[in-house]
This record gives structure tokens, sequence and C-alpha cells, in this order.
């Protein structure tokens, strides 16, 4: 029925009509009272935006690494740093400030608050080695290095685990029975 156009109930009346099909016993209730037909959205979605995402993006364009740098937590409450650059520069628009300056204020407190940050995980080191203690995990690390955190596992578990090991004998076979082929059919 899927090459035939229309919703469900024009398409069992077409197949009915055509003798393709004998009636269902639901055909006369859902005539009577058909379900509600959605219309469709004419044309091309149009995509959401913000009005921060000017300035994202110019944030983008000035900080590339953060991209990278800042993780994006999808279930985390904080905001990423693009997005507070960009209400920053709305709010101080708002007052009165012209978009460069809203800009250059914006981009200061980010650098302030990175540097202050890198400075405060400098100074927590600095304190376990006082102490004689193992330095603190980077409560901001970037996001490249927390999935290889997460991957060192499976990279270290390709080595040692038997089912990994088999498929990899496996595919060593198969591989070599491949070029016995290759060299029997090629004549050599």
């Amino acid at each position: 029925m899927s090459f035939m156009k229309g919703d469900l109930l024009t398409k069992t009346r077409k197949l009915v009509k055509g003798l393709a099909k004998t009636e269902p016993l639901w055909l006369k209730a859902m005539e009577q009272a058909p379900p509600v037909t959605f219309t469709r959205a004419e044309g091309k979605i149009m995509s959401i935006s913000l009005p921060e995402d000017v300035y994202i993006n110019k944030f983008f364009k000035k900080h590339p690494e953060s991209k990278y740098e800042d993780p994006i937590k999808i279930s985390g409450l904080d905001a990423p740093p693009a997005r507070i650059f960009g209400w920053r520069v709305l709010e101080l628009k708002e007052q009165g400030v012209g978009e460069e300056e809203a800009m250059a204020v914006a981009d200061m407190e980010y650098r302030s608050e990175k540097k202050a940050r890198k400075k405060a995980y400098s100074r927590l080191k600095q304190i376990a080695k006082l102490q004689g203690k193992k330095p603190p995990p980077n409560p901001y690390p970037s996001a490249v290095k927390e999935i290889q955190a997460e991957e060192r596992k499976f990279v270290r578990d390709r080595f040692s685990n038997p089912e990994i090991l088999r498929i990899v004998e496996k595919m060593k076979e198969e591989r070599a029975a491949d070029m016995q082929d290759r060299r029997g059919a090629g004549g050599w």
C-alpha cells in the first residue's frame, strides 16, 4: 500500500473499491468518524536561531580551541562558555554599550575566568605537593582529554581481552586465505 497516495482510510477505500481487498469491519466506523489529519509543512523547515547565536559564532571564530577545551555537558546545568559570552554581549548591549565594546568586555571576562581557573588548579597542585600528596584531578579538563580518559580502558582492553584476540586471529586467518586465493588466481 505504500505506493498509493493518501492516508490509511483513503488507501483502504481504493483497495476495497478495486476489489483487491475485502471490506474490513472497521472501515464503516472509520468513515463515520475519520481520524484527524495534520497538514504538512510546506517547503523547507526553518532552523531555530537564538539572538545570541551571532555572537556565539563570532566567539568560536575568535577562540576556535574553545570548541574542544570547553566541553558541552548535555546533562549539565552550566551553560557552555560560548553561550555565556553571547548572553553577556546581549546584556551589555541592552545597557547601551556598543557592540564592539560589549564583545571586548565579554571576551576579557572569558579570558580572565579561564586564567583564574588555571591559576586555581595550579595552586591546588602546589598545596598537594607541599603536603606530599598526589595532585587532585583537574576540575576543568578539556573535552578531548575527558574522552580519551573514557576510551583508555577500551584501548588497553584490546590487548588482553580473549574475545577480541579471537576476533583478531580470525581476521588474520581470513586475510591470509584471501592472499592465498589472490596468488592462486593470479597465476603466480
